[in-house]
């Protein structure tokens, strides 16, 4: 790989200089030596390895035996085939090597890959990287002439995205001034391109265009296709008086690209909740209570309590009967001490037990006359 080896490296430049006609070099690929003549490699300055070792601004170095070791990361069949190029002009696509693989080692080393310069057993792989060079190139004039002035558009009211569908320009858009379609998007760009309208049916080429978006800094970056309202095809109206307009819809390439730098702060809020300690709001007094939520997302049902300033009652026994309406020693308000006492039946009996006031019939406690 070229590499600017600076004053600790030999300068190519110089050794070029040097190096007879004839002479050659060894190079190291994949752990592979490869003896070329210099002079080879120097008739082609536009490649990497002609820069590597003609004269200029560019410098390499050899490791302590002399030998250049170059094309990191090409494996010595694809390399071995790559010299062809040098003495041909022309690459002979190896058969255990992809159309792929062959192409990006072209890239890495400045060979250019086309019809011209390569020959390939399997026309499919190669006209297909042949499709993906071209298409690269008519996107790039797509996006500079008939894209970009609608992103500057877009951009110049604020938006930070922009949405664009590709319409053929025998495309006929009539829509009722009074009941527009709804769309999808609320900014929807059109351009009426026939050529881009066909660039855009094949997938592989929406592949290479959002690859080239991506490459040019873009995100959010989609490309498909989508139905688009063209023209009127009949009008319904409601039996509650509701006019309904029926649109007829085209399939249409669509692209959506977005230049937000910040898009994740522009979707997020930041809600800060501080306790207060007292209600100094009415309204905020007599709002309903927060909800509580189960692990599922759905509302507790609410507990109530009731509160009384009263004190709280203790627990007591009443009797299971009442005589004549009487209330009993237990159940009821207990008769005075002397009462108790004095009264005839009384019988000398405790508060707990004693005669009804009033000296009636004793009252029944556990079923057993008192």
């Amino acid at each position: 790989v070229a590499a600017s080896a600076g004053a600790a490296g030999v300068g190519v430049g110089s050794m070029a200089k040097k190096l007879p006609d004839g002479e050659r070099i060894t190079l190291i690929v994949d752990n592979t030596t490869f003896s070329v003549n210099a002079s080879m490699l120097t008739a082609q300055p536009q490649t990497m390895l002609g820069r590597m070792f003609s004269s200029g601004l560019e410098f390499t170095h050899p490791n302590e035996r002399g030998e250049y070791e170059v094309a990191d990361g090409i494996s010595h069949t694809v390399f071995r085939a790559i010299l062809e190029y040098y003495r041909s002009g022309v690459i002979r696509c190896p058969p255990t090597v992809s159309v792929l693989e062959l192409r990006e080692a072209c890239d890495y080393l400045l060979i250019p890959f086309n019809a011209e310069t390569i020959r390939c057993q399997n026309l499919r792989g190669l006209l297909h990287e042949l499709s993906n060079e071209g298409a690269s190139i008519q996107f790039e004039a797509f996006l500079e002439s008939l894209i970009l002035p609608l992103m500057v558009d877009a951009a110049r009211q604020g938006h930070r995205e922009c949405h664009i569908v590709v319409l053929s320009e025998d495309d006929t858009i009539d829509w009722d001034e009074e009941y527009p379609p709804q769309m999808g998007e609320e900014d929807c760009q059109t351009v009426a391109n026939t050529a881009m309208y066909r660039f855009f049916k094949y997938i592989e080429n929406r592949d290479v265009a959002k690859q080239v978006l991506k490459d040019r800094g873009l995100k959010k970056i989609r490309l498909g296709i989508e139905g688009y309202p063209t023209y009127k095809e009949k009008i319904k109206r409601r039996a509650s008086g509701r006019v309904e307009v029926i649109y007829n819809y085209l399939q249409r390439p669509f692209i959506h690209m977005s230049w937000e730098k910040e898009e994740a702060k522009s979707r997020h809020v930041d809600f800060q909740c501080v306790k207060s300690k007292s209600v100094t709001n009415l309204a905020e007094a007599t709002a309903d209570p927060a909800l509580e939520l189960d692990s599922a997302g759905n509302p507790l049902p609410q507990r109530h309590f009731e509160i009384s300033h009263e004190p709280e009652a203790e627990p007591f026994l009443r009797p299971e009967a009442l005589l004549d309406g009487e209330e009993g020693a237990i159940g009821g308000m207990l008769a005075n001490a002397d009462e108790i006492g004095g009264r005839p039946g009384g019988g000398g009996g405790g508060a707990g037990a004693g005669p009804v006031a009033g000296g009636g019939p004793a009252a029944m406690l556990d079923g057993v006359p008192q």
